[in-house]
């Protein structure tokens, strides 16, 4: 069982940043470690994702140019660096990990999940 805990929300003025971070127990059985994010009322969105291996990574079309995936493989540790922050960020944000090959992106593609944090941009 993977477990993952993310943490580094908080509230920030538009315009700003914030870094989030998520620990995973363990890197075995896992490829592919991504950020999803959910406003009140929508979706559970895909934001960013990254292959623990290779570094590769990839980002949601509204949201590339202003986040950058990282991993930390020595401390199992996935980061979301978020700027230019806007109020339509505002929303849980979600660490998950996948077990599948490829570039996975759906939410159901994603075996296991952490508990999300909170993210408020203020106007």
């Amino acid at each position: 069982q993977v477990q993952l805990v993310e943490s580094g929300g908080g509230l920030v003025q538009a315009g700003g940043s914030l870094r989030l971070s998520c620990a995973a127990s363990i890197r075995a059985f896992t490829n592919t470690v991504g950020w999803f994010r959910q406003a009140p009322g929508k979706e559970r969105d895909f934001v960013a994702a990254i292959n623990w291996v290779s570094g590769n990574t990839y980002y949601a079309g509204s949201l590339r140019g202003r986040t950058t995936a990282s991993r930390d493989n020595a401390k199992n540790t996935l980061y979301l660096q978020m700027n230019s922050l806007k109020p339509e960020d505002t929303a849980v944000y979600y660490c998950a990990a996948s077990t599948r090959t490829g570039a996975p992106s759906k939410r159901y593609e994603f075996d296991y999940w952490g508990q999300g944090t909170q993210v408020t941009v203020s106007s």
